[in-house]
């Protein structure tokens, strides 16, 4: 089986389900990822973006997926959405609820994308389409899906806009993207996945290049849409501070896969993977001395052309030994249920006082005083 851009797609086996089971009722995670690899061969190799990922997520559950850029985040998602241009090489599993994702028709994927499975993107401008006013795209999203009279569709599209938080609701329907500030026009963009009632959102980094104040007005309006659909959230991001409001479990990606999972308070309070940690050191606290510095994570991350051996997060590792460079750990449960981490030394971190900067001070030190030095 091959998908819209003719490459090979597996291990989806069978037929692709009917359409039609897109409303059958369905017990299980609404959105489950089994074994998704993404490969771009280029000129200088296969890049391995995405390696062996799998989680899943549940109706109303928030998802957060956390990393550095290049972690394979936003590739993950638009490997779901069938967005991904045609030299991308997929393999695995996408299932929403039972009707698998990877190798669907373009003509019936197009019924789940905005209809049950929404996307917000991280730039509204390349969402938006210029030449139209805000209120007629909002409205859009609903007669693709929708027979209805195109009046009515104008009316909810007013109303989902008024929802979001946008002031002026109906003003604003006749504006341009471009007359819209970049908080108004990420709004839009979350009415717009609202429209038909998503079973799953997709927010790919929906806070970013916003300052904080409206940072916050936009976790309002994605907060607000998911209680008004009852839909899962999956929520992809740099931000801990977005994952510490909003997230119900955690997965933290690096170099293309999972390293870390859990629930907010595992990964926050209970880390037991250093990478985990040197995020949490390099997130601003109100509670660190106005001297005291923040503790960052020393080199960046690995090509991924070639890989390092054994843990790729081991060249950057202040607790790496000889072990960890003779094979990829595999993600191990941990004292806590539901837990789990791709690190051998995970437990030398479960001891109280083990923090960012014992892990990784010593090392953010010795470069802070070869700066001054130089």
């Amino acid at each position: 089986m091959s998908d819209r851009g003719g490459r090979p797609v597996e291990p989806v086996t069978g037929e692709v389900e009917v359409i039609a089971d897109i409303d059958t009722p369905h017990a299980g995670p609404v959105l489950a990822v089994r074994d998704l690899e993404v490969r771009f061969p280029t000129l200088d190799g296969v890049v391995q973006a995405v390696r062996g990922v799998s989680w899943e997520v549940d109706r109303g559950e928030v998802l957060a997926i956390v990393g550095e850029s290049g972690a394979g985040k936003s590739v993950t998602a638009l490997a779901l959405m069938g967005l991904l241009p045609s030299s991308a090489e997929i393999s695995g599993s996408a299932r929403f609820r039972n009707i698998e994702l990877l190798g669907m028709q373009p003509r019936d994927l197009n019924q789940v994308r905005g209809r049950r499975v929404a996307m917000v993107f991280q730039d509204p401008m390349t969402s938006l389409n210029p030449v139209y006013r805000v209120g007629w795209q909002v409205a859009e999203a609903v007669l693709t899906h929708h027979e209805v009279p195109r009046q009515e569709a104008w009316e909810r599209a007013v109303e989902l806009l008024d929802l979001v938080g946008i002031p002026h609701p109906q003003q604003c329907a006749d504006n341009f993207p471009h007359e819209l500030s970049g908080g108004m026009r990420q709004r839009a963009v979350i009415a717009v996945a609202m429209a038909n009632d998503p079973d799953v959102i997709i927010a790919d980094e929906p806070t970013t290049a916003l300052d904080v104040t409206v940072q916050a007005q936009i976790l309002d309006a994605l907060e607000k849409a998911q209680r008004e659909t009852g839909a899962a959230v999956v929520l992809i991001t740099h931000d801990l501070g977005v994952v510490a409001r909003m997230a119900d479990r955690v997965n933290v990606m690096y170099a293309g896969r999972v390293v870390e999972s859990g629930t907010a308070e595992d990964i926050f309070y209970e880390t037991r993977m250093p990478y985990t940690l040197g995020l949490l050191g390099s997130l601003p606290r109100l509670d660190l001395e106005r001297d005291e510095r923040l503790t960052p994570i020393r080199g960046a991350p690995p090509s991924m052309v070639n890989l390092p051996p054994g843990c790729p997060f081991s060249p950057r590792c202040p607790l790496v030994q000889d072990e960890c460079t003779a094979e990829e750990p595999a993600l191990v449960p941990t004292e806590t249920a539901g837990h789990t981490t791709a690190c051998i030394r995970w437990r030398e971190l479960s001891g109280a006082g083990v923090g960012a900067h014992e892990v990784f001070g010593a090392s953010a030190s010795d470069d802070a005083s070869e700066v001054e030095a130089g």
